[in-house]
C-alpha cells in the first residue's frame, strides 16, 4: 500500500495527484495486482478531500482498466501493467526536485545543505 500524499502548492488538482499516485505506485511495484485501494469515503476522510474528488480518480482510473471495483467488497488494482519510460521516470524526479528545492530554499538552505543532508540519510 502507499501512503497518498497531497500537495495544494503543486498547481495540479488533486485527483489527478491521486491518479498519477496510484500509477506510479503500480509502475515501482508498491502497489500489486489484486490489491484493494481504500474505500472512496475512507480515503477522502484520510486526505481531508471532497468524496467526488476521490470518485473522479478512481472512475477514470477505472475507465482506463487500471481499477476494478466490485460492487460490495471495494476497488482493486486490476491485472496492468504500467511501464515508464526512462523520460518519464526523469521528468518526475526533475519536477519532484524542482517543488523539494523551492520549498528549501524558501527556509533559507542551500542546495549544498541539502545533498550534506541527502548524503547523511543513506
Amino acid at each position: 500500500m502507499i501512503n497518498f500524499i497531497l500537495d495544494p502548492k503543486a498547481g495540479v488538482p488533486f485527483y489527478r495527484q491521486i491518479i498519477d499516485q496510484i500509477k506510479f505506485g503500480i509502475a515501482s511495484g508498491k502497489l500489486k495486482v489484486g490489491e484493494q485501494l481504500p474505500t472512496v469515503r475512507a480515503l477522502a476522510v484520510e486526505l481531508e478531500v471532497n468524496l467526488n474528488t476521490i470518485a473522479k480518480a478512481y472512475r477514470e482510473l477505472e475507465i482506463q482498466n487500471i481499477l476494478e471495483t466490485q460492487q460490495g467488497t471495494g476497488t482493486f488494482i486490476n491485472q496492468y501493467e504500467i511501464h515508464l519510460s526512462e523520460e518519464e521516470k526523469e521528468n518526475k524526479l526533475k519536477d519532484i526536485c524542482h517543488e523539494f528545492t523551492t520549498i528549501a530554499h524558501s527556509y533559507g538552505f542551500t542546495v549544498a545543505d541539502l545533498i550534506s543532508h541527502l548524503k547523511k540519510q543513506n
